[in-house]
């Protein structure tokens, strides 16, 4: 490489770009101690003003690209055409950087200032996830109107595109336009959210997420299944957490004939109470119960009714109220019986019966 071609670099304009790199660095610094200082503990409003200054610092070389060499004629030169719309890197640039701007804003809103809100007003889990989506959703859609806007493609022409769109969701979408509709149903009607226990073909779930297509369910395996939106409109869906949270647990017991009923509904109801010791979700109204449920081919059988105010708690619930029944009962000398079955035998034929009398 020759002198000359050394001179010829445009030393200005790579000075100027590490100047500018190092700006960059110094505000990023500069920034850090500054909102230490001012926010002395680490909360969501110093979260959020760290996320914005990242915003600016990452996307500082862009900002920088498009006042430096706004003049140049490589920022400008048309790339293709949309219409009668020149598109250029210049365009392009600012695009980008009205959507990555749009979300990482609804990132800061969602996730360090909603939750004040949230926290504030007492919502539950179902309400804090609808706001976050309409939050999300309606500026992503606000940044792409205004990147498209910005960029000089005329708005008015989507209507047509708009127009045939709607003709193919109806005719060639109709399972997808279902369950998107489906899932604003959900996101506004909430007949399920976010946060419920939901019983789905005998397999009990936790929803954890409502998408504009599925519904994400985990089971108590850990497992997830992926559920569209438009089942829970159509189907059968039990939600144990839609509007009253208790619920009732029924523990089935069976004794051996000759017990005590009146000693087997003291113990059950003894150990209701106990349970309720022990256990602060287990409510006492409405009261435990215990029903004689009738007379079984091999034991007396009974039913003990608690009501407790977690549903996510049934499993856990039901196993401790087993383990304190059964010892209770084993202390009070109280049988609880296998299955048993009486053979009797009618007739035989007579050589069975000539070799029992052989034997004996």
């Amino acid at each position: 490489m020759s002198i000359n071609q050394v001179n010829d670099w445009p030393w200005s304009d790579i000075l100027t770009v590490l100047g500018f790199l190092l700006f960059l660095f110094l505000l990023r610094m500069g920034s850090s101690l500054l909102i230490n200082r001012i926010f002395r503990e680490k909360g969501s409003i110093q979260k959020a003003a760290f996320s914005l200054i990242n915003w600016v610092v990452f996307n500082g070389v862009l900002l920088f690209v498009i006042f430096y060499f706004s003049d140049a004629a490589w920022l400008l030169y048309p790339l293709f055409t949309i219409g009668q719309v020149d598109i250029t890197l210049f365009l392009i640039i600012i695009a980008v950087l009205i959507i990555t701007f749009a979300y990482r804003l609804s990132k800061i809103l969602n996730e360090h200032l909603l939750p004040f809100f949230f926290e504030r007003h007492h919502l539950d889990k179902g309400i804090q996830f609808t706001m976050e989506r309409v939050v999300h959703y309606v500026i992503m859609v606000v940044a792409v109107l205004v990147s498209l806007t910005t960029v000089g493609i005329d708005l008015s022409a989507l209507t047509v595109f708009a127009g045939v769109l709607g003709v193919g969701i109806g005719f060639g979408m109709q399972n997808i336009a279902s369950n998107f509709i489906s899932g604003l149903i959900l996101l506004f009607e909430r007949p399920i959210k976010v946060g419920d226990r939901v019983l789905i073909d005998d397999v009990i779930g936790d929803v954890e997420k409502i998408s504009m297509r599925a519904t994400v369910v985990r089971t108590l395996e850990n497992e997830h299944i992926i559920i569209p939106n438009s089942y829970f409109l159509e189907e059968k869906v039990v939600n144990r957490s839609f509007s009253d949270p208790r619920l009732r647990l029924t523990i089935p017991i069976g004794v051996a004939y000759g017990s005590d009923a009146q000693e087997v509904k003291e113990i059950l109801l003894h150990v209701a109470q106990l349970s309720k010791q022990n256990n602060t979700i287990v409510l006492d109204a409405p009261k435990p119960f215990v029903n004689f449920k009738g007379f079984g081919d091999s034991s007396l059988a009974f039913e003990l009714f608690v009501w407790i105010s977690d549903p996510k708690e049934v499993i856990r619930m039901k196993s401790e109220l087993n383990f304190s029944i059964y010892e209770q009962l084993n202390e009070n000398g109280i049988e609880i019986p296998f299955p048993q079955r009486d053979l009797h035998i009618k007739s035989a034929p007579e050589s069975f019966m000539e070799v029992r009398q052989e034997d004996s």
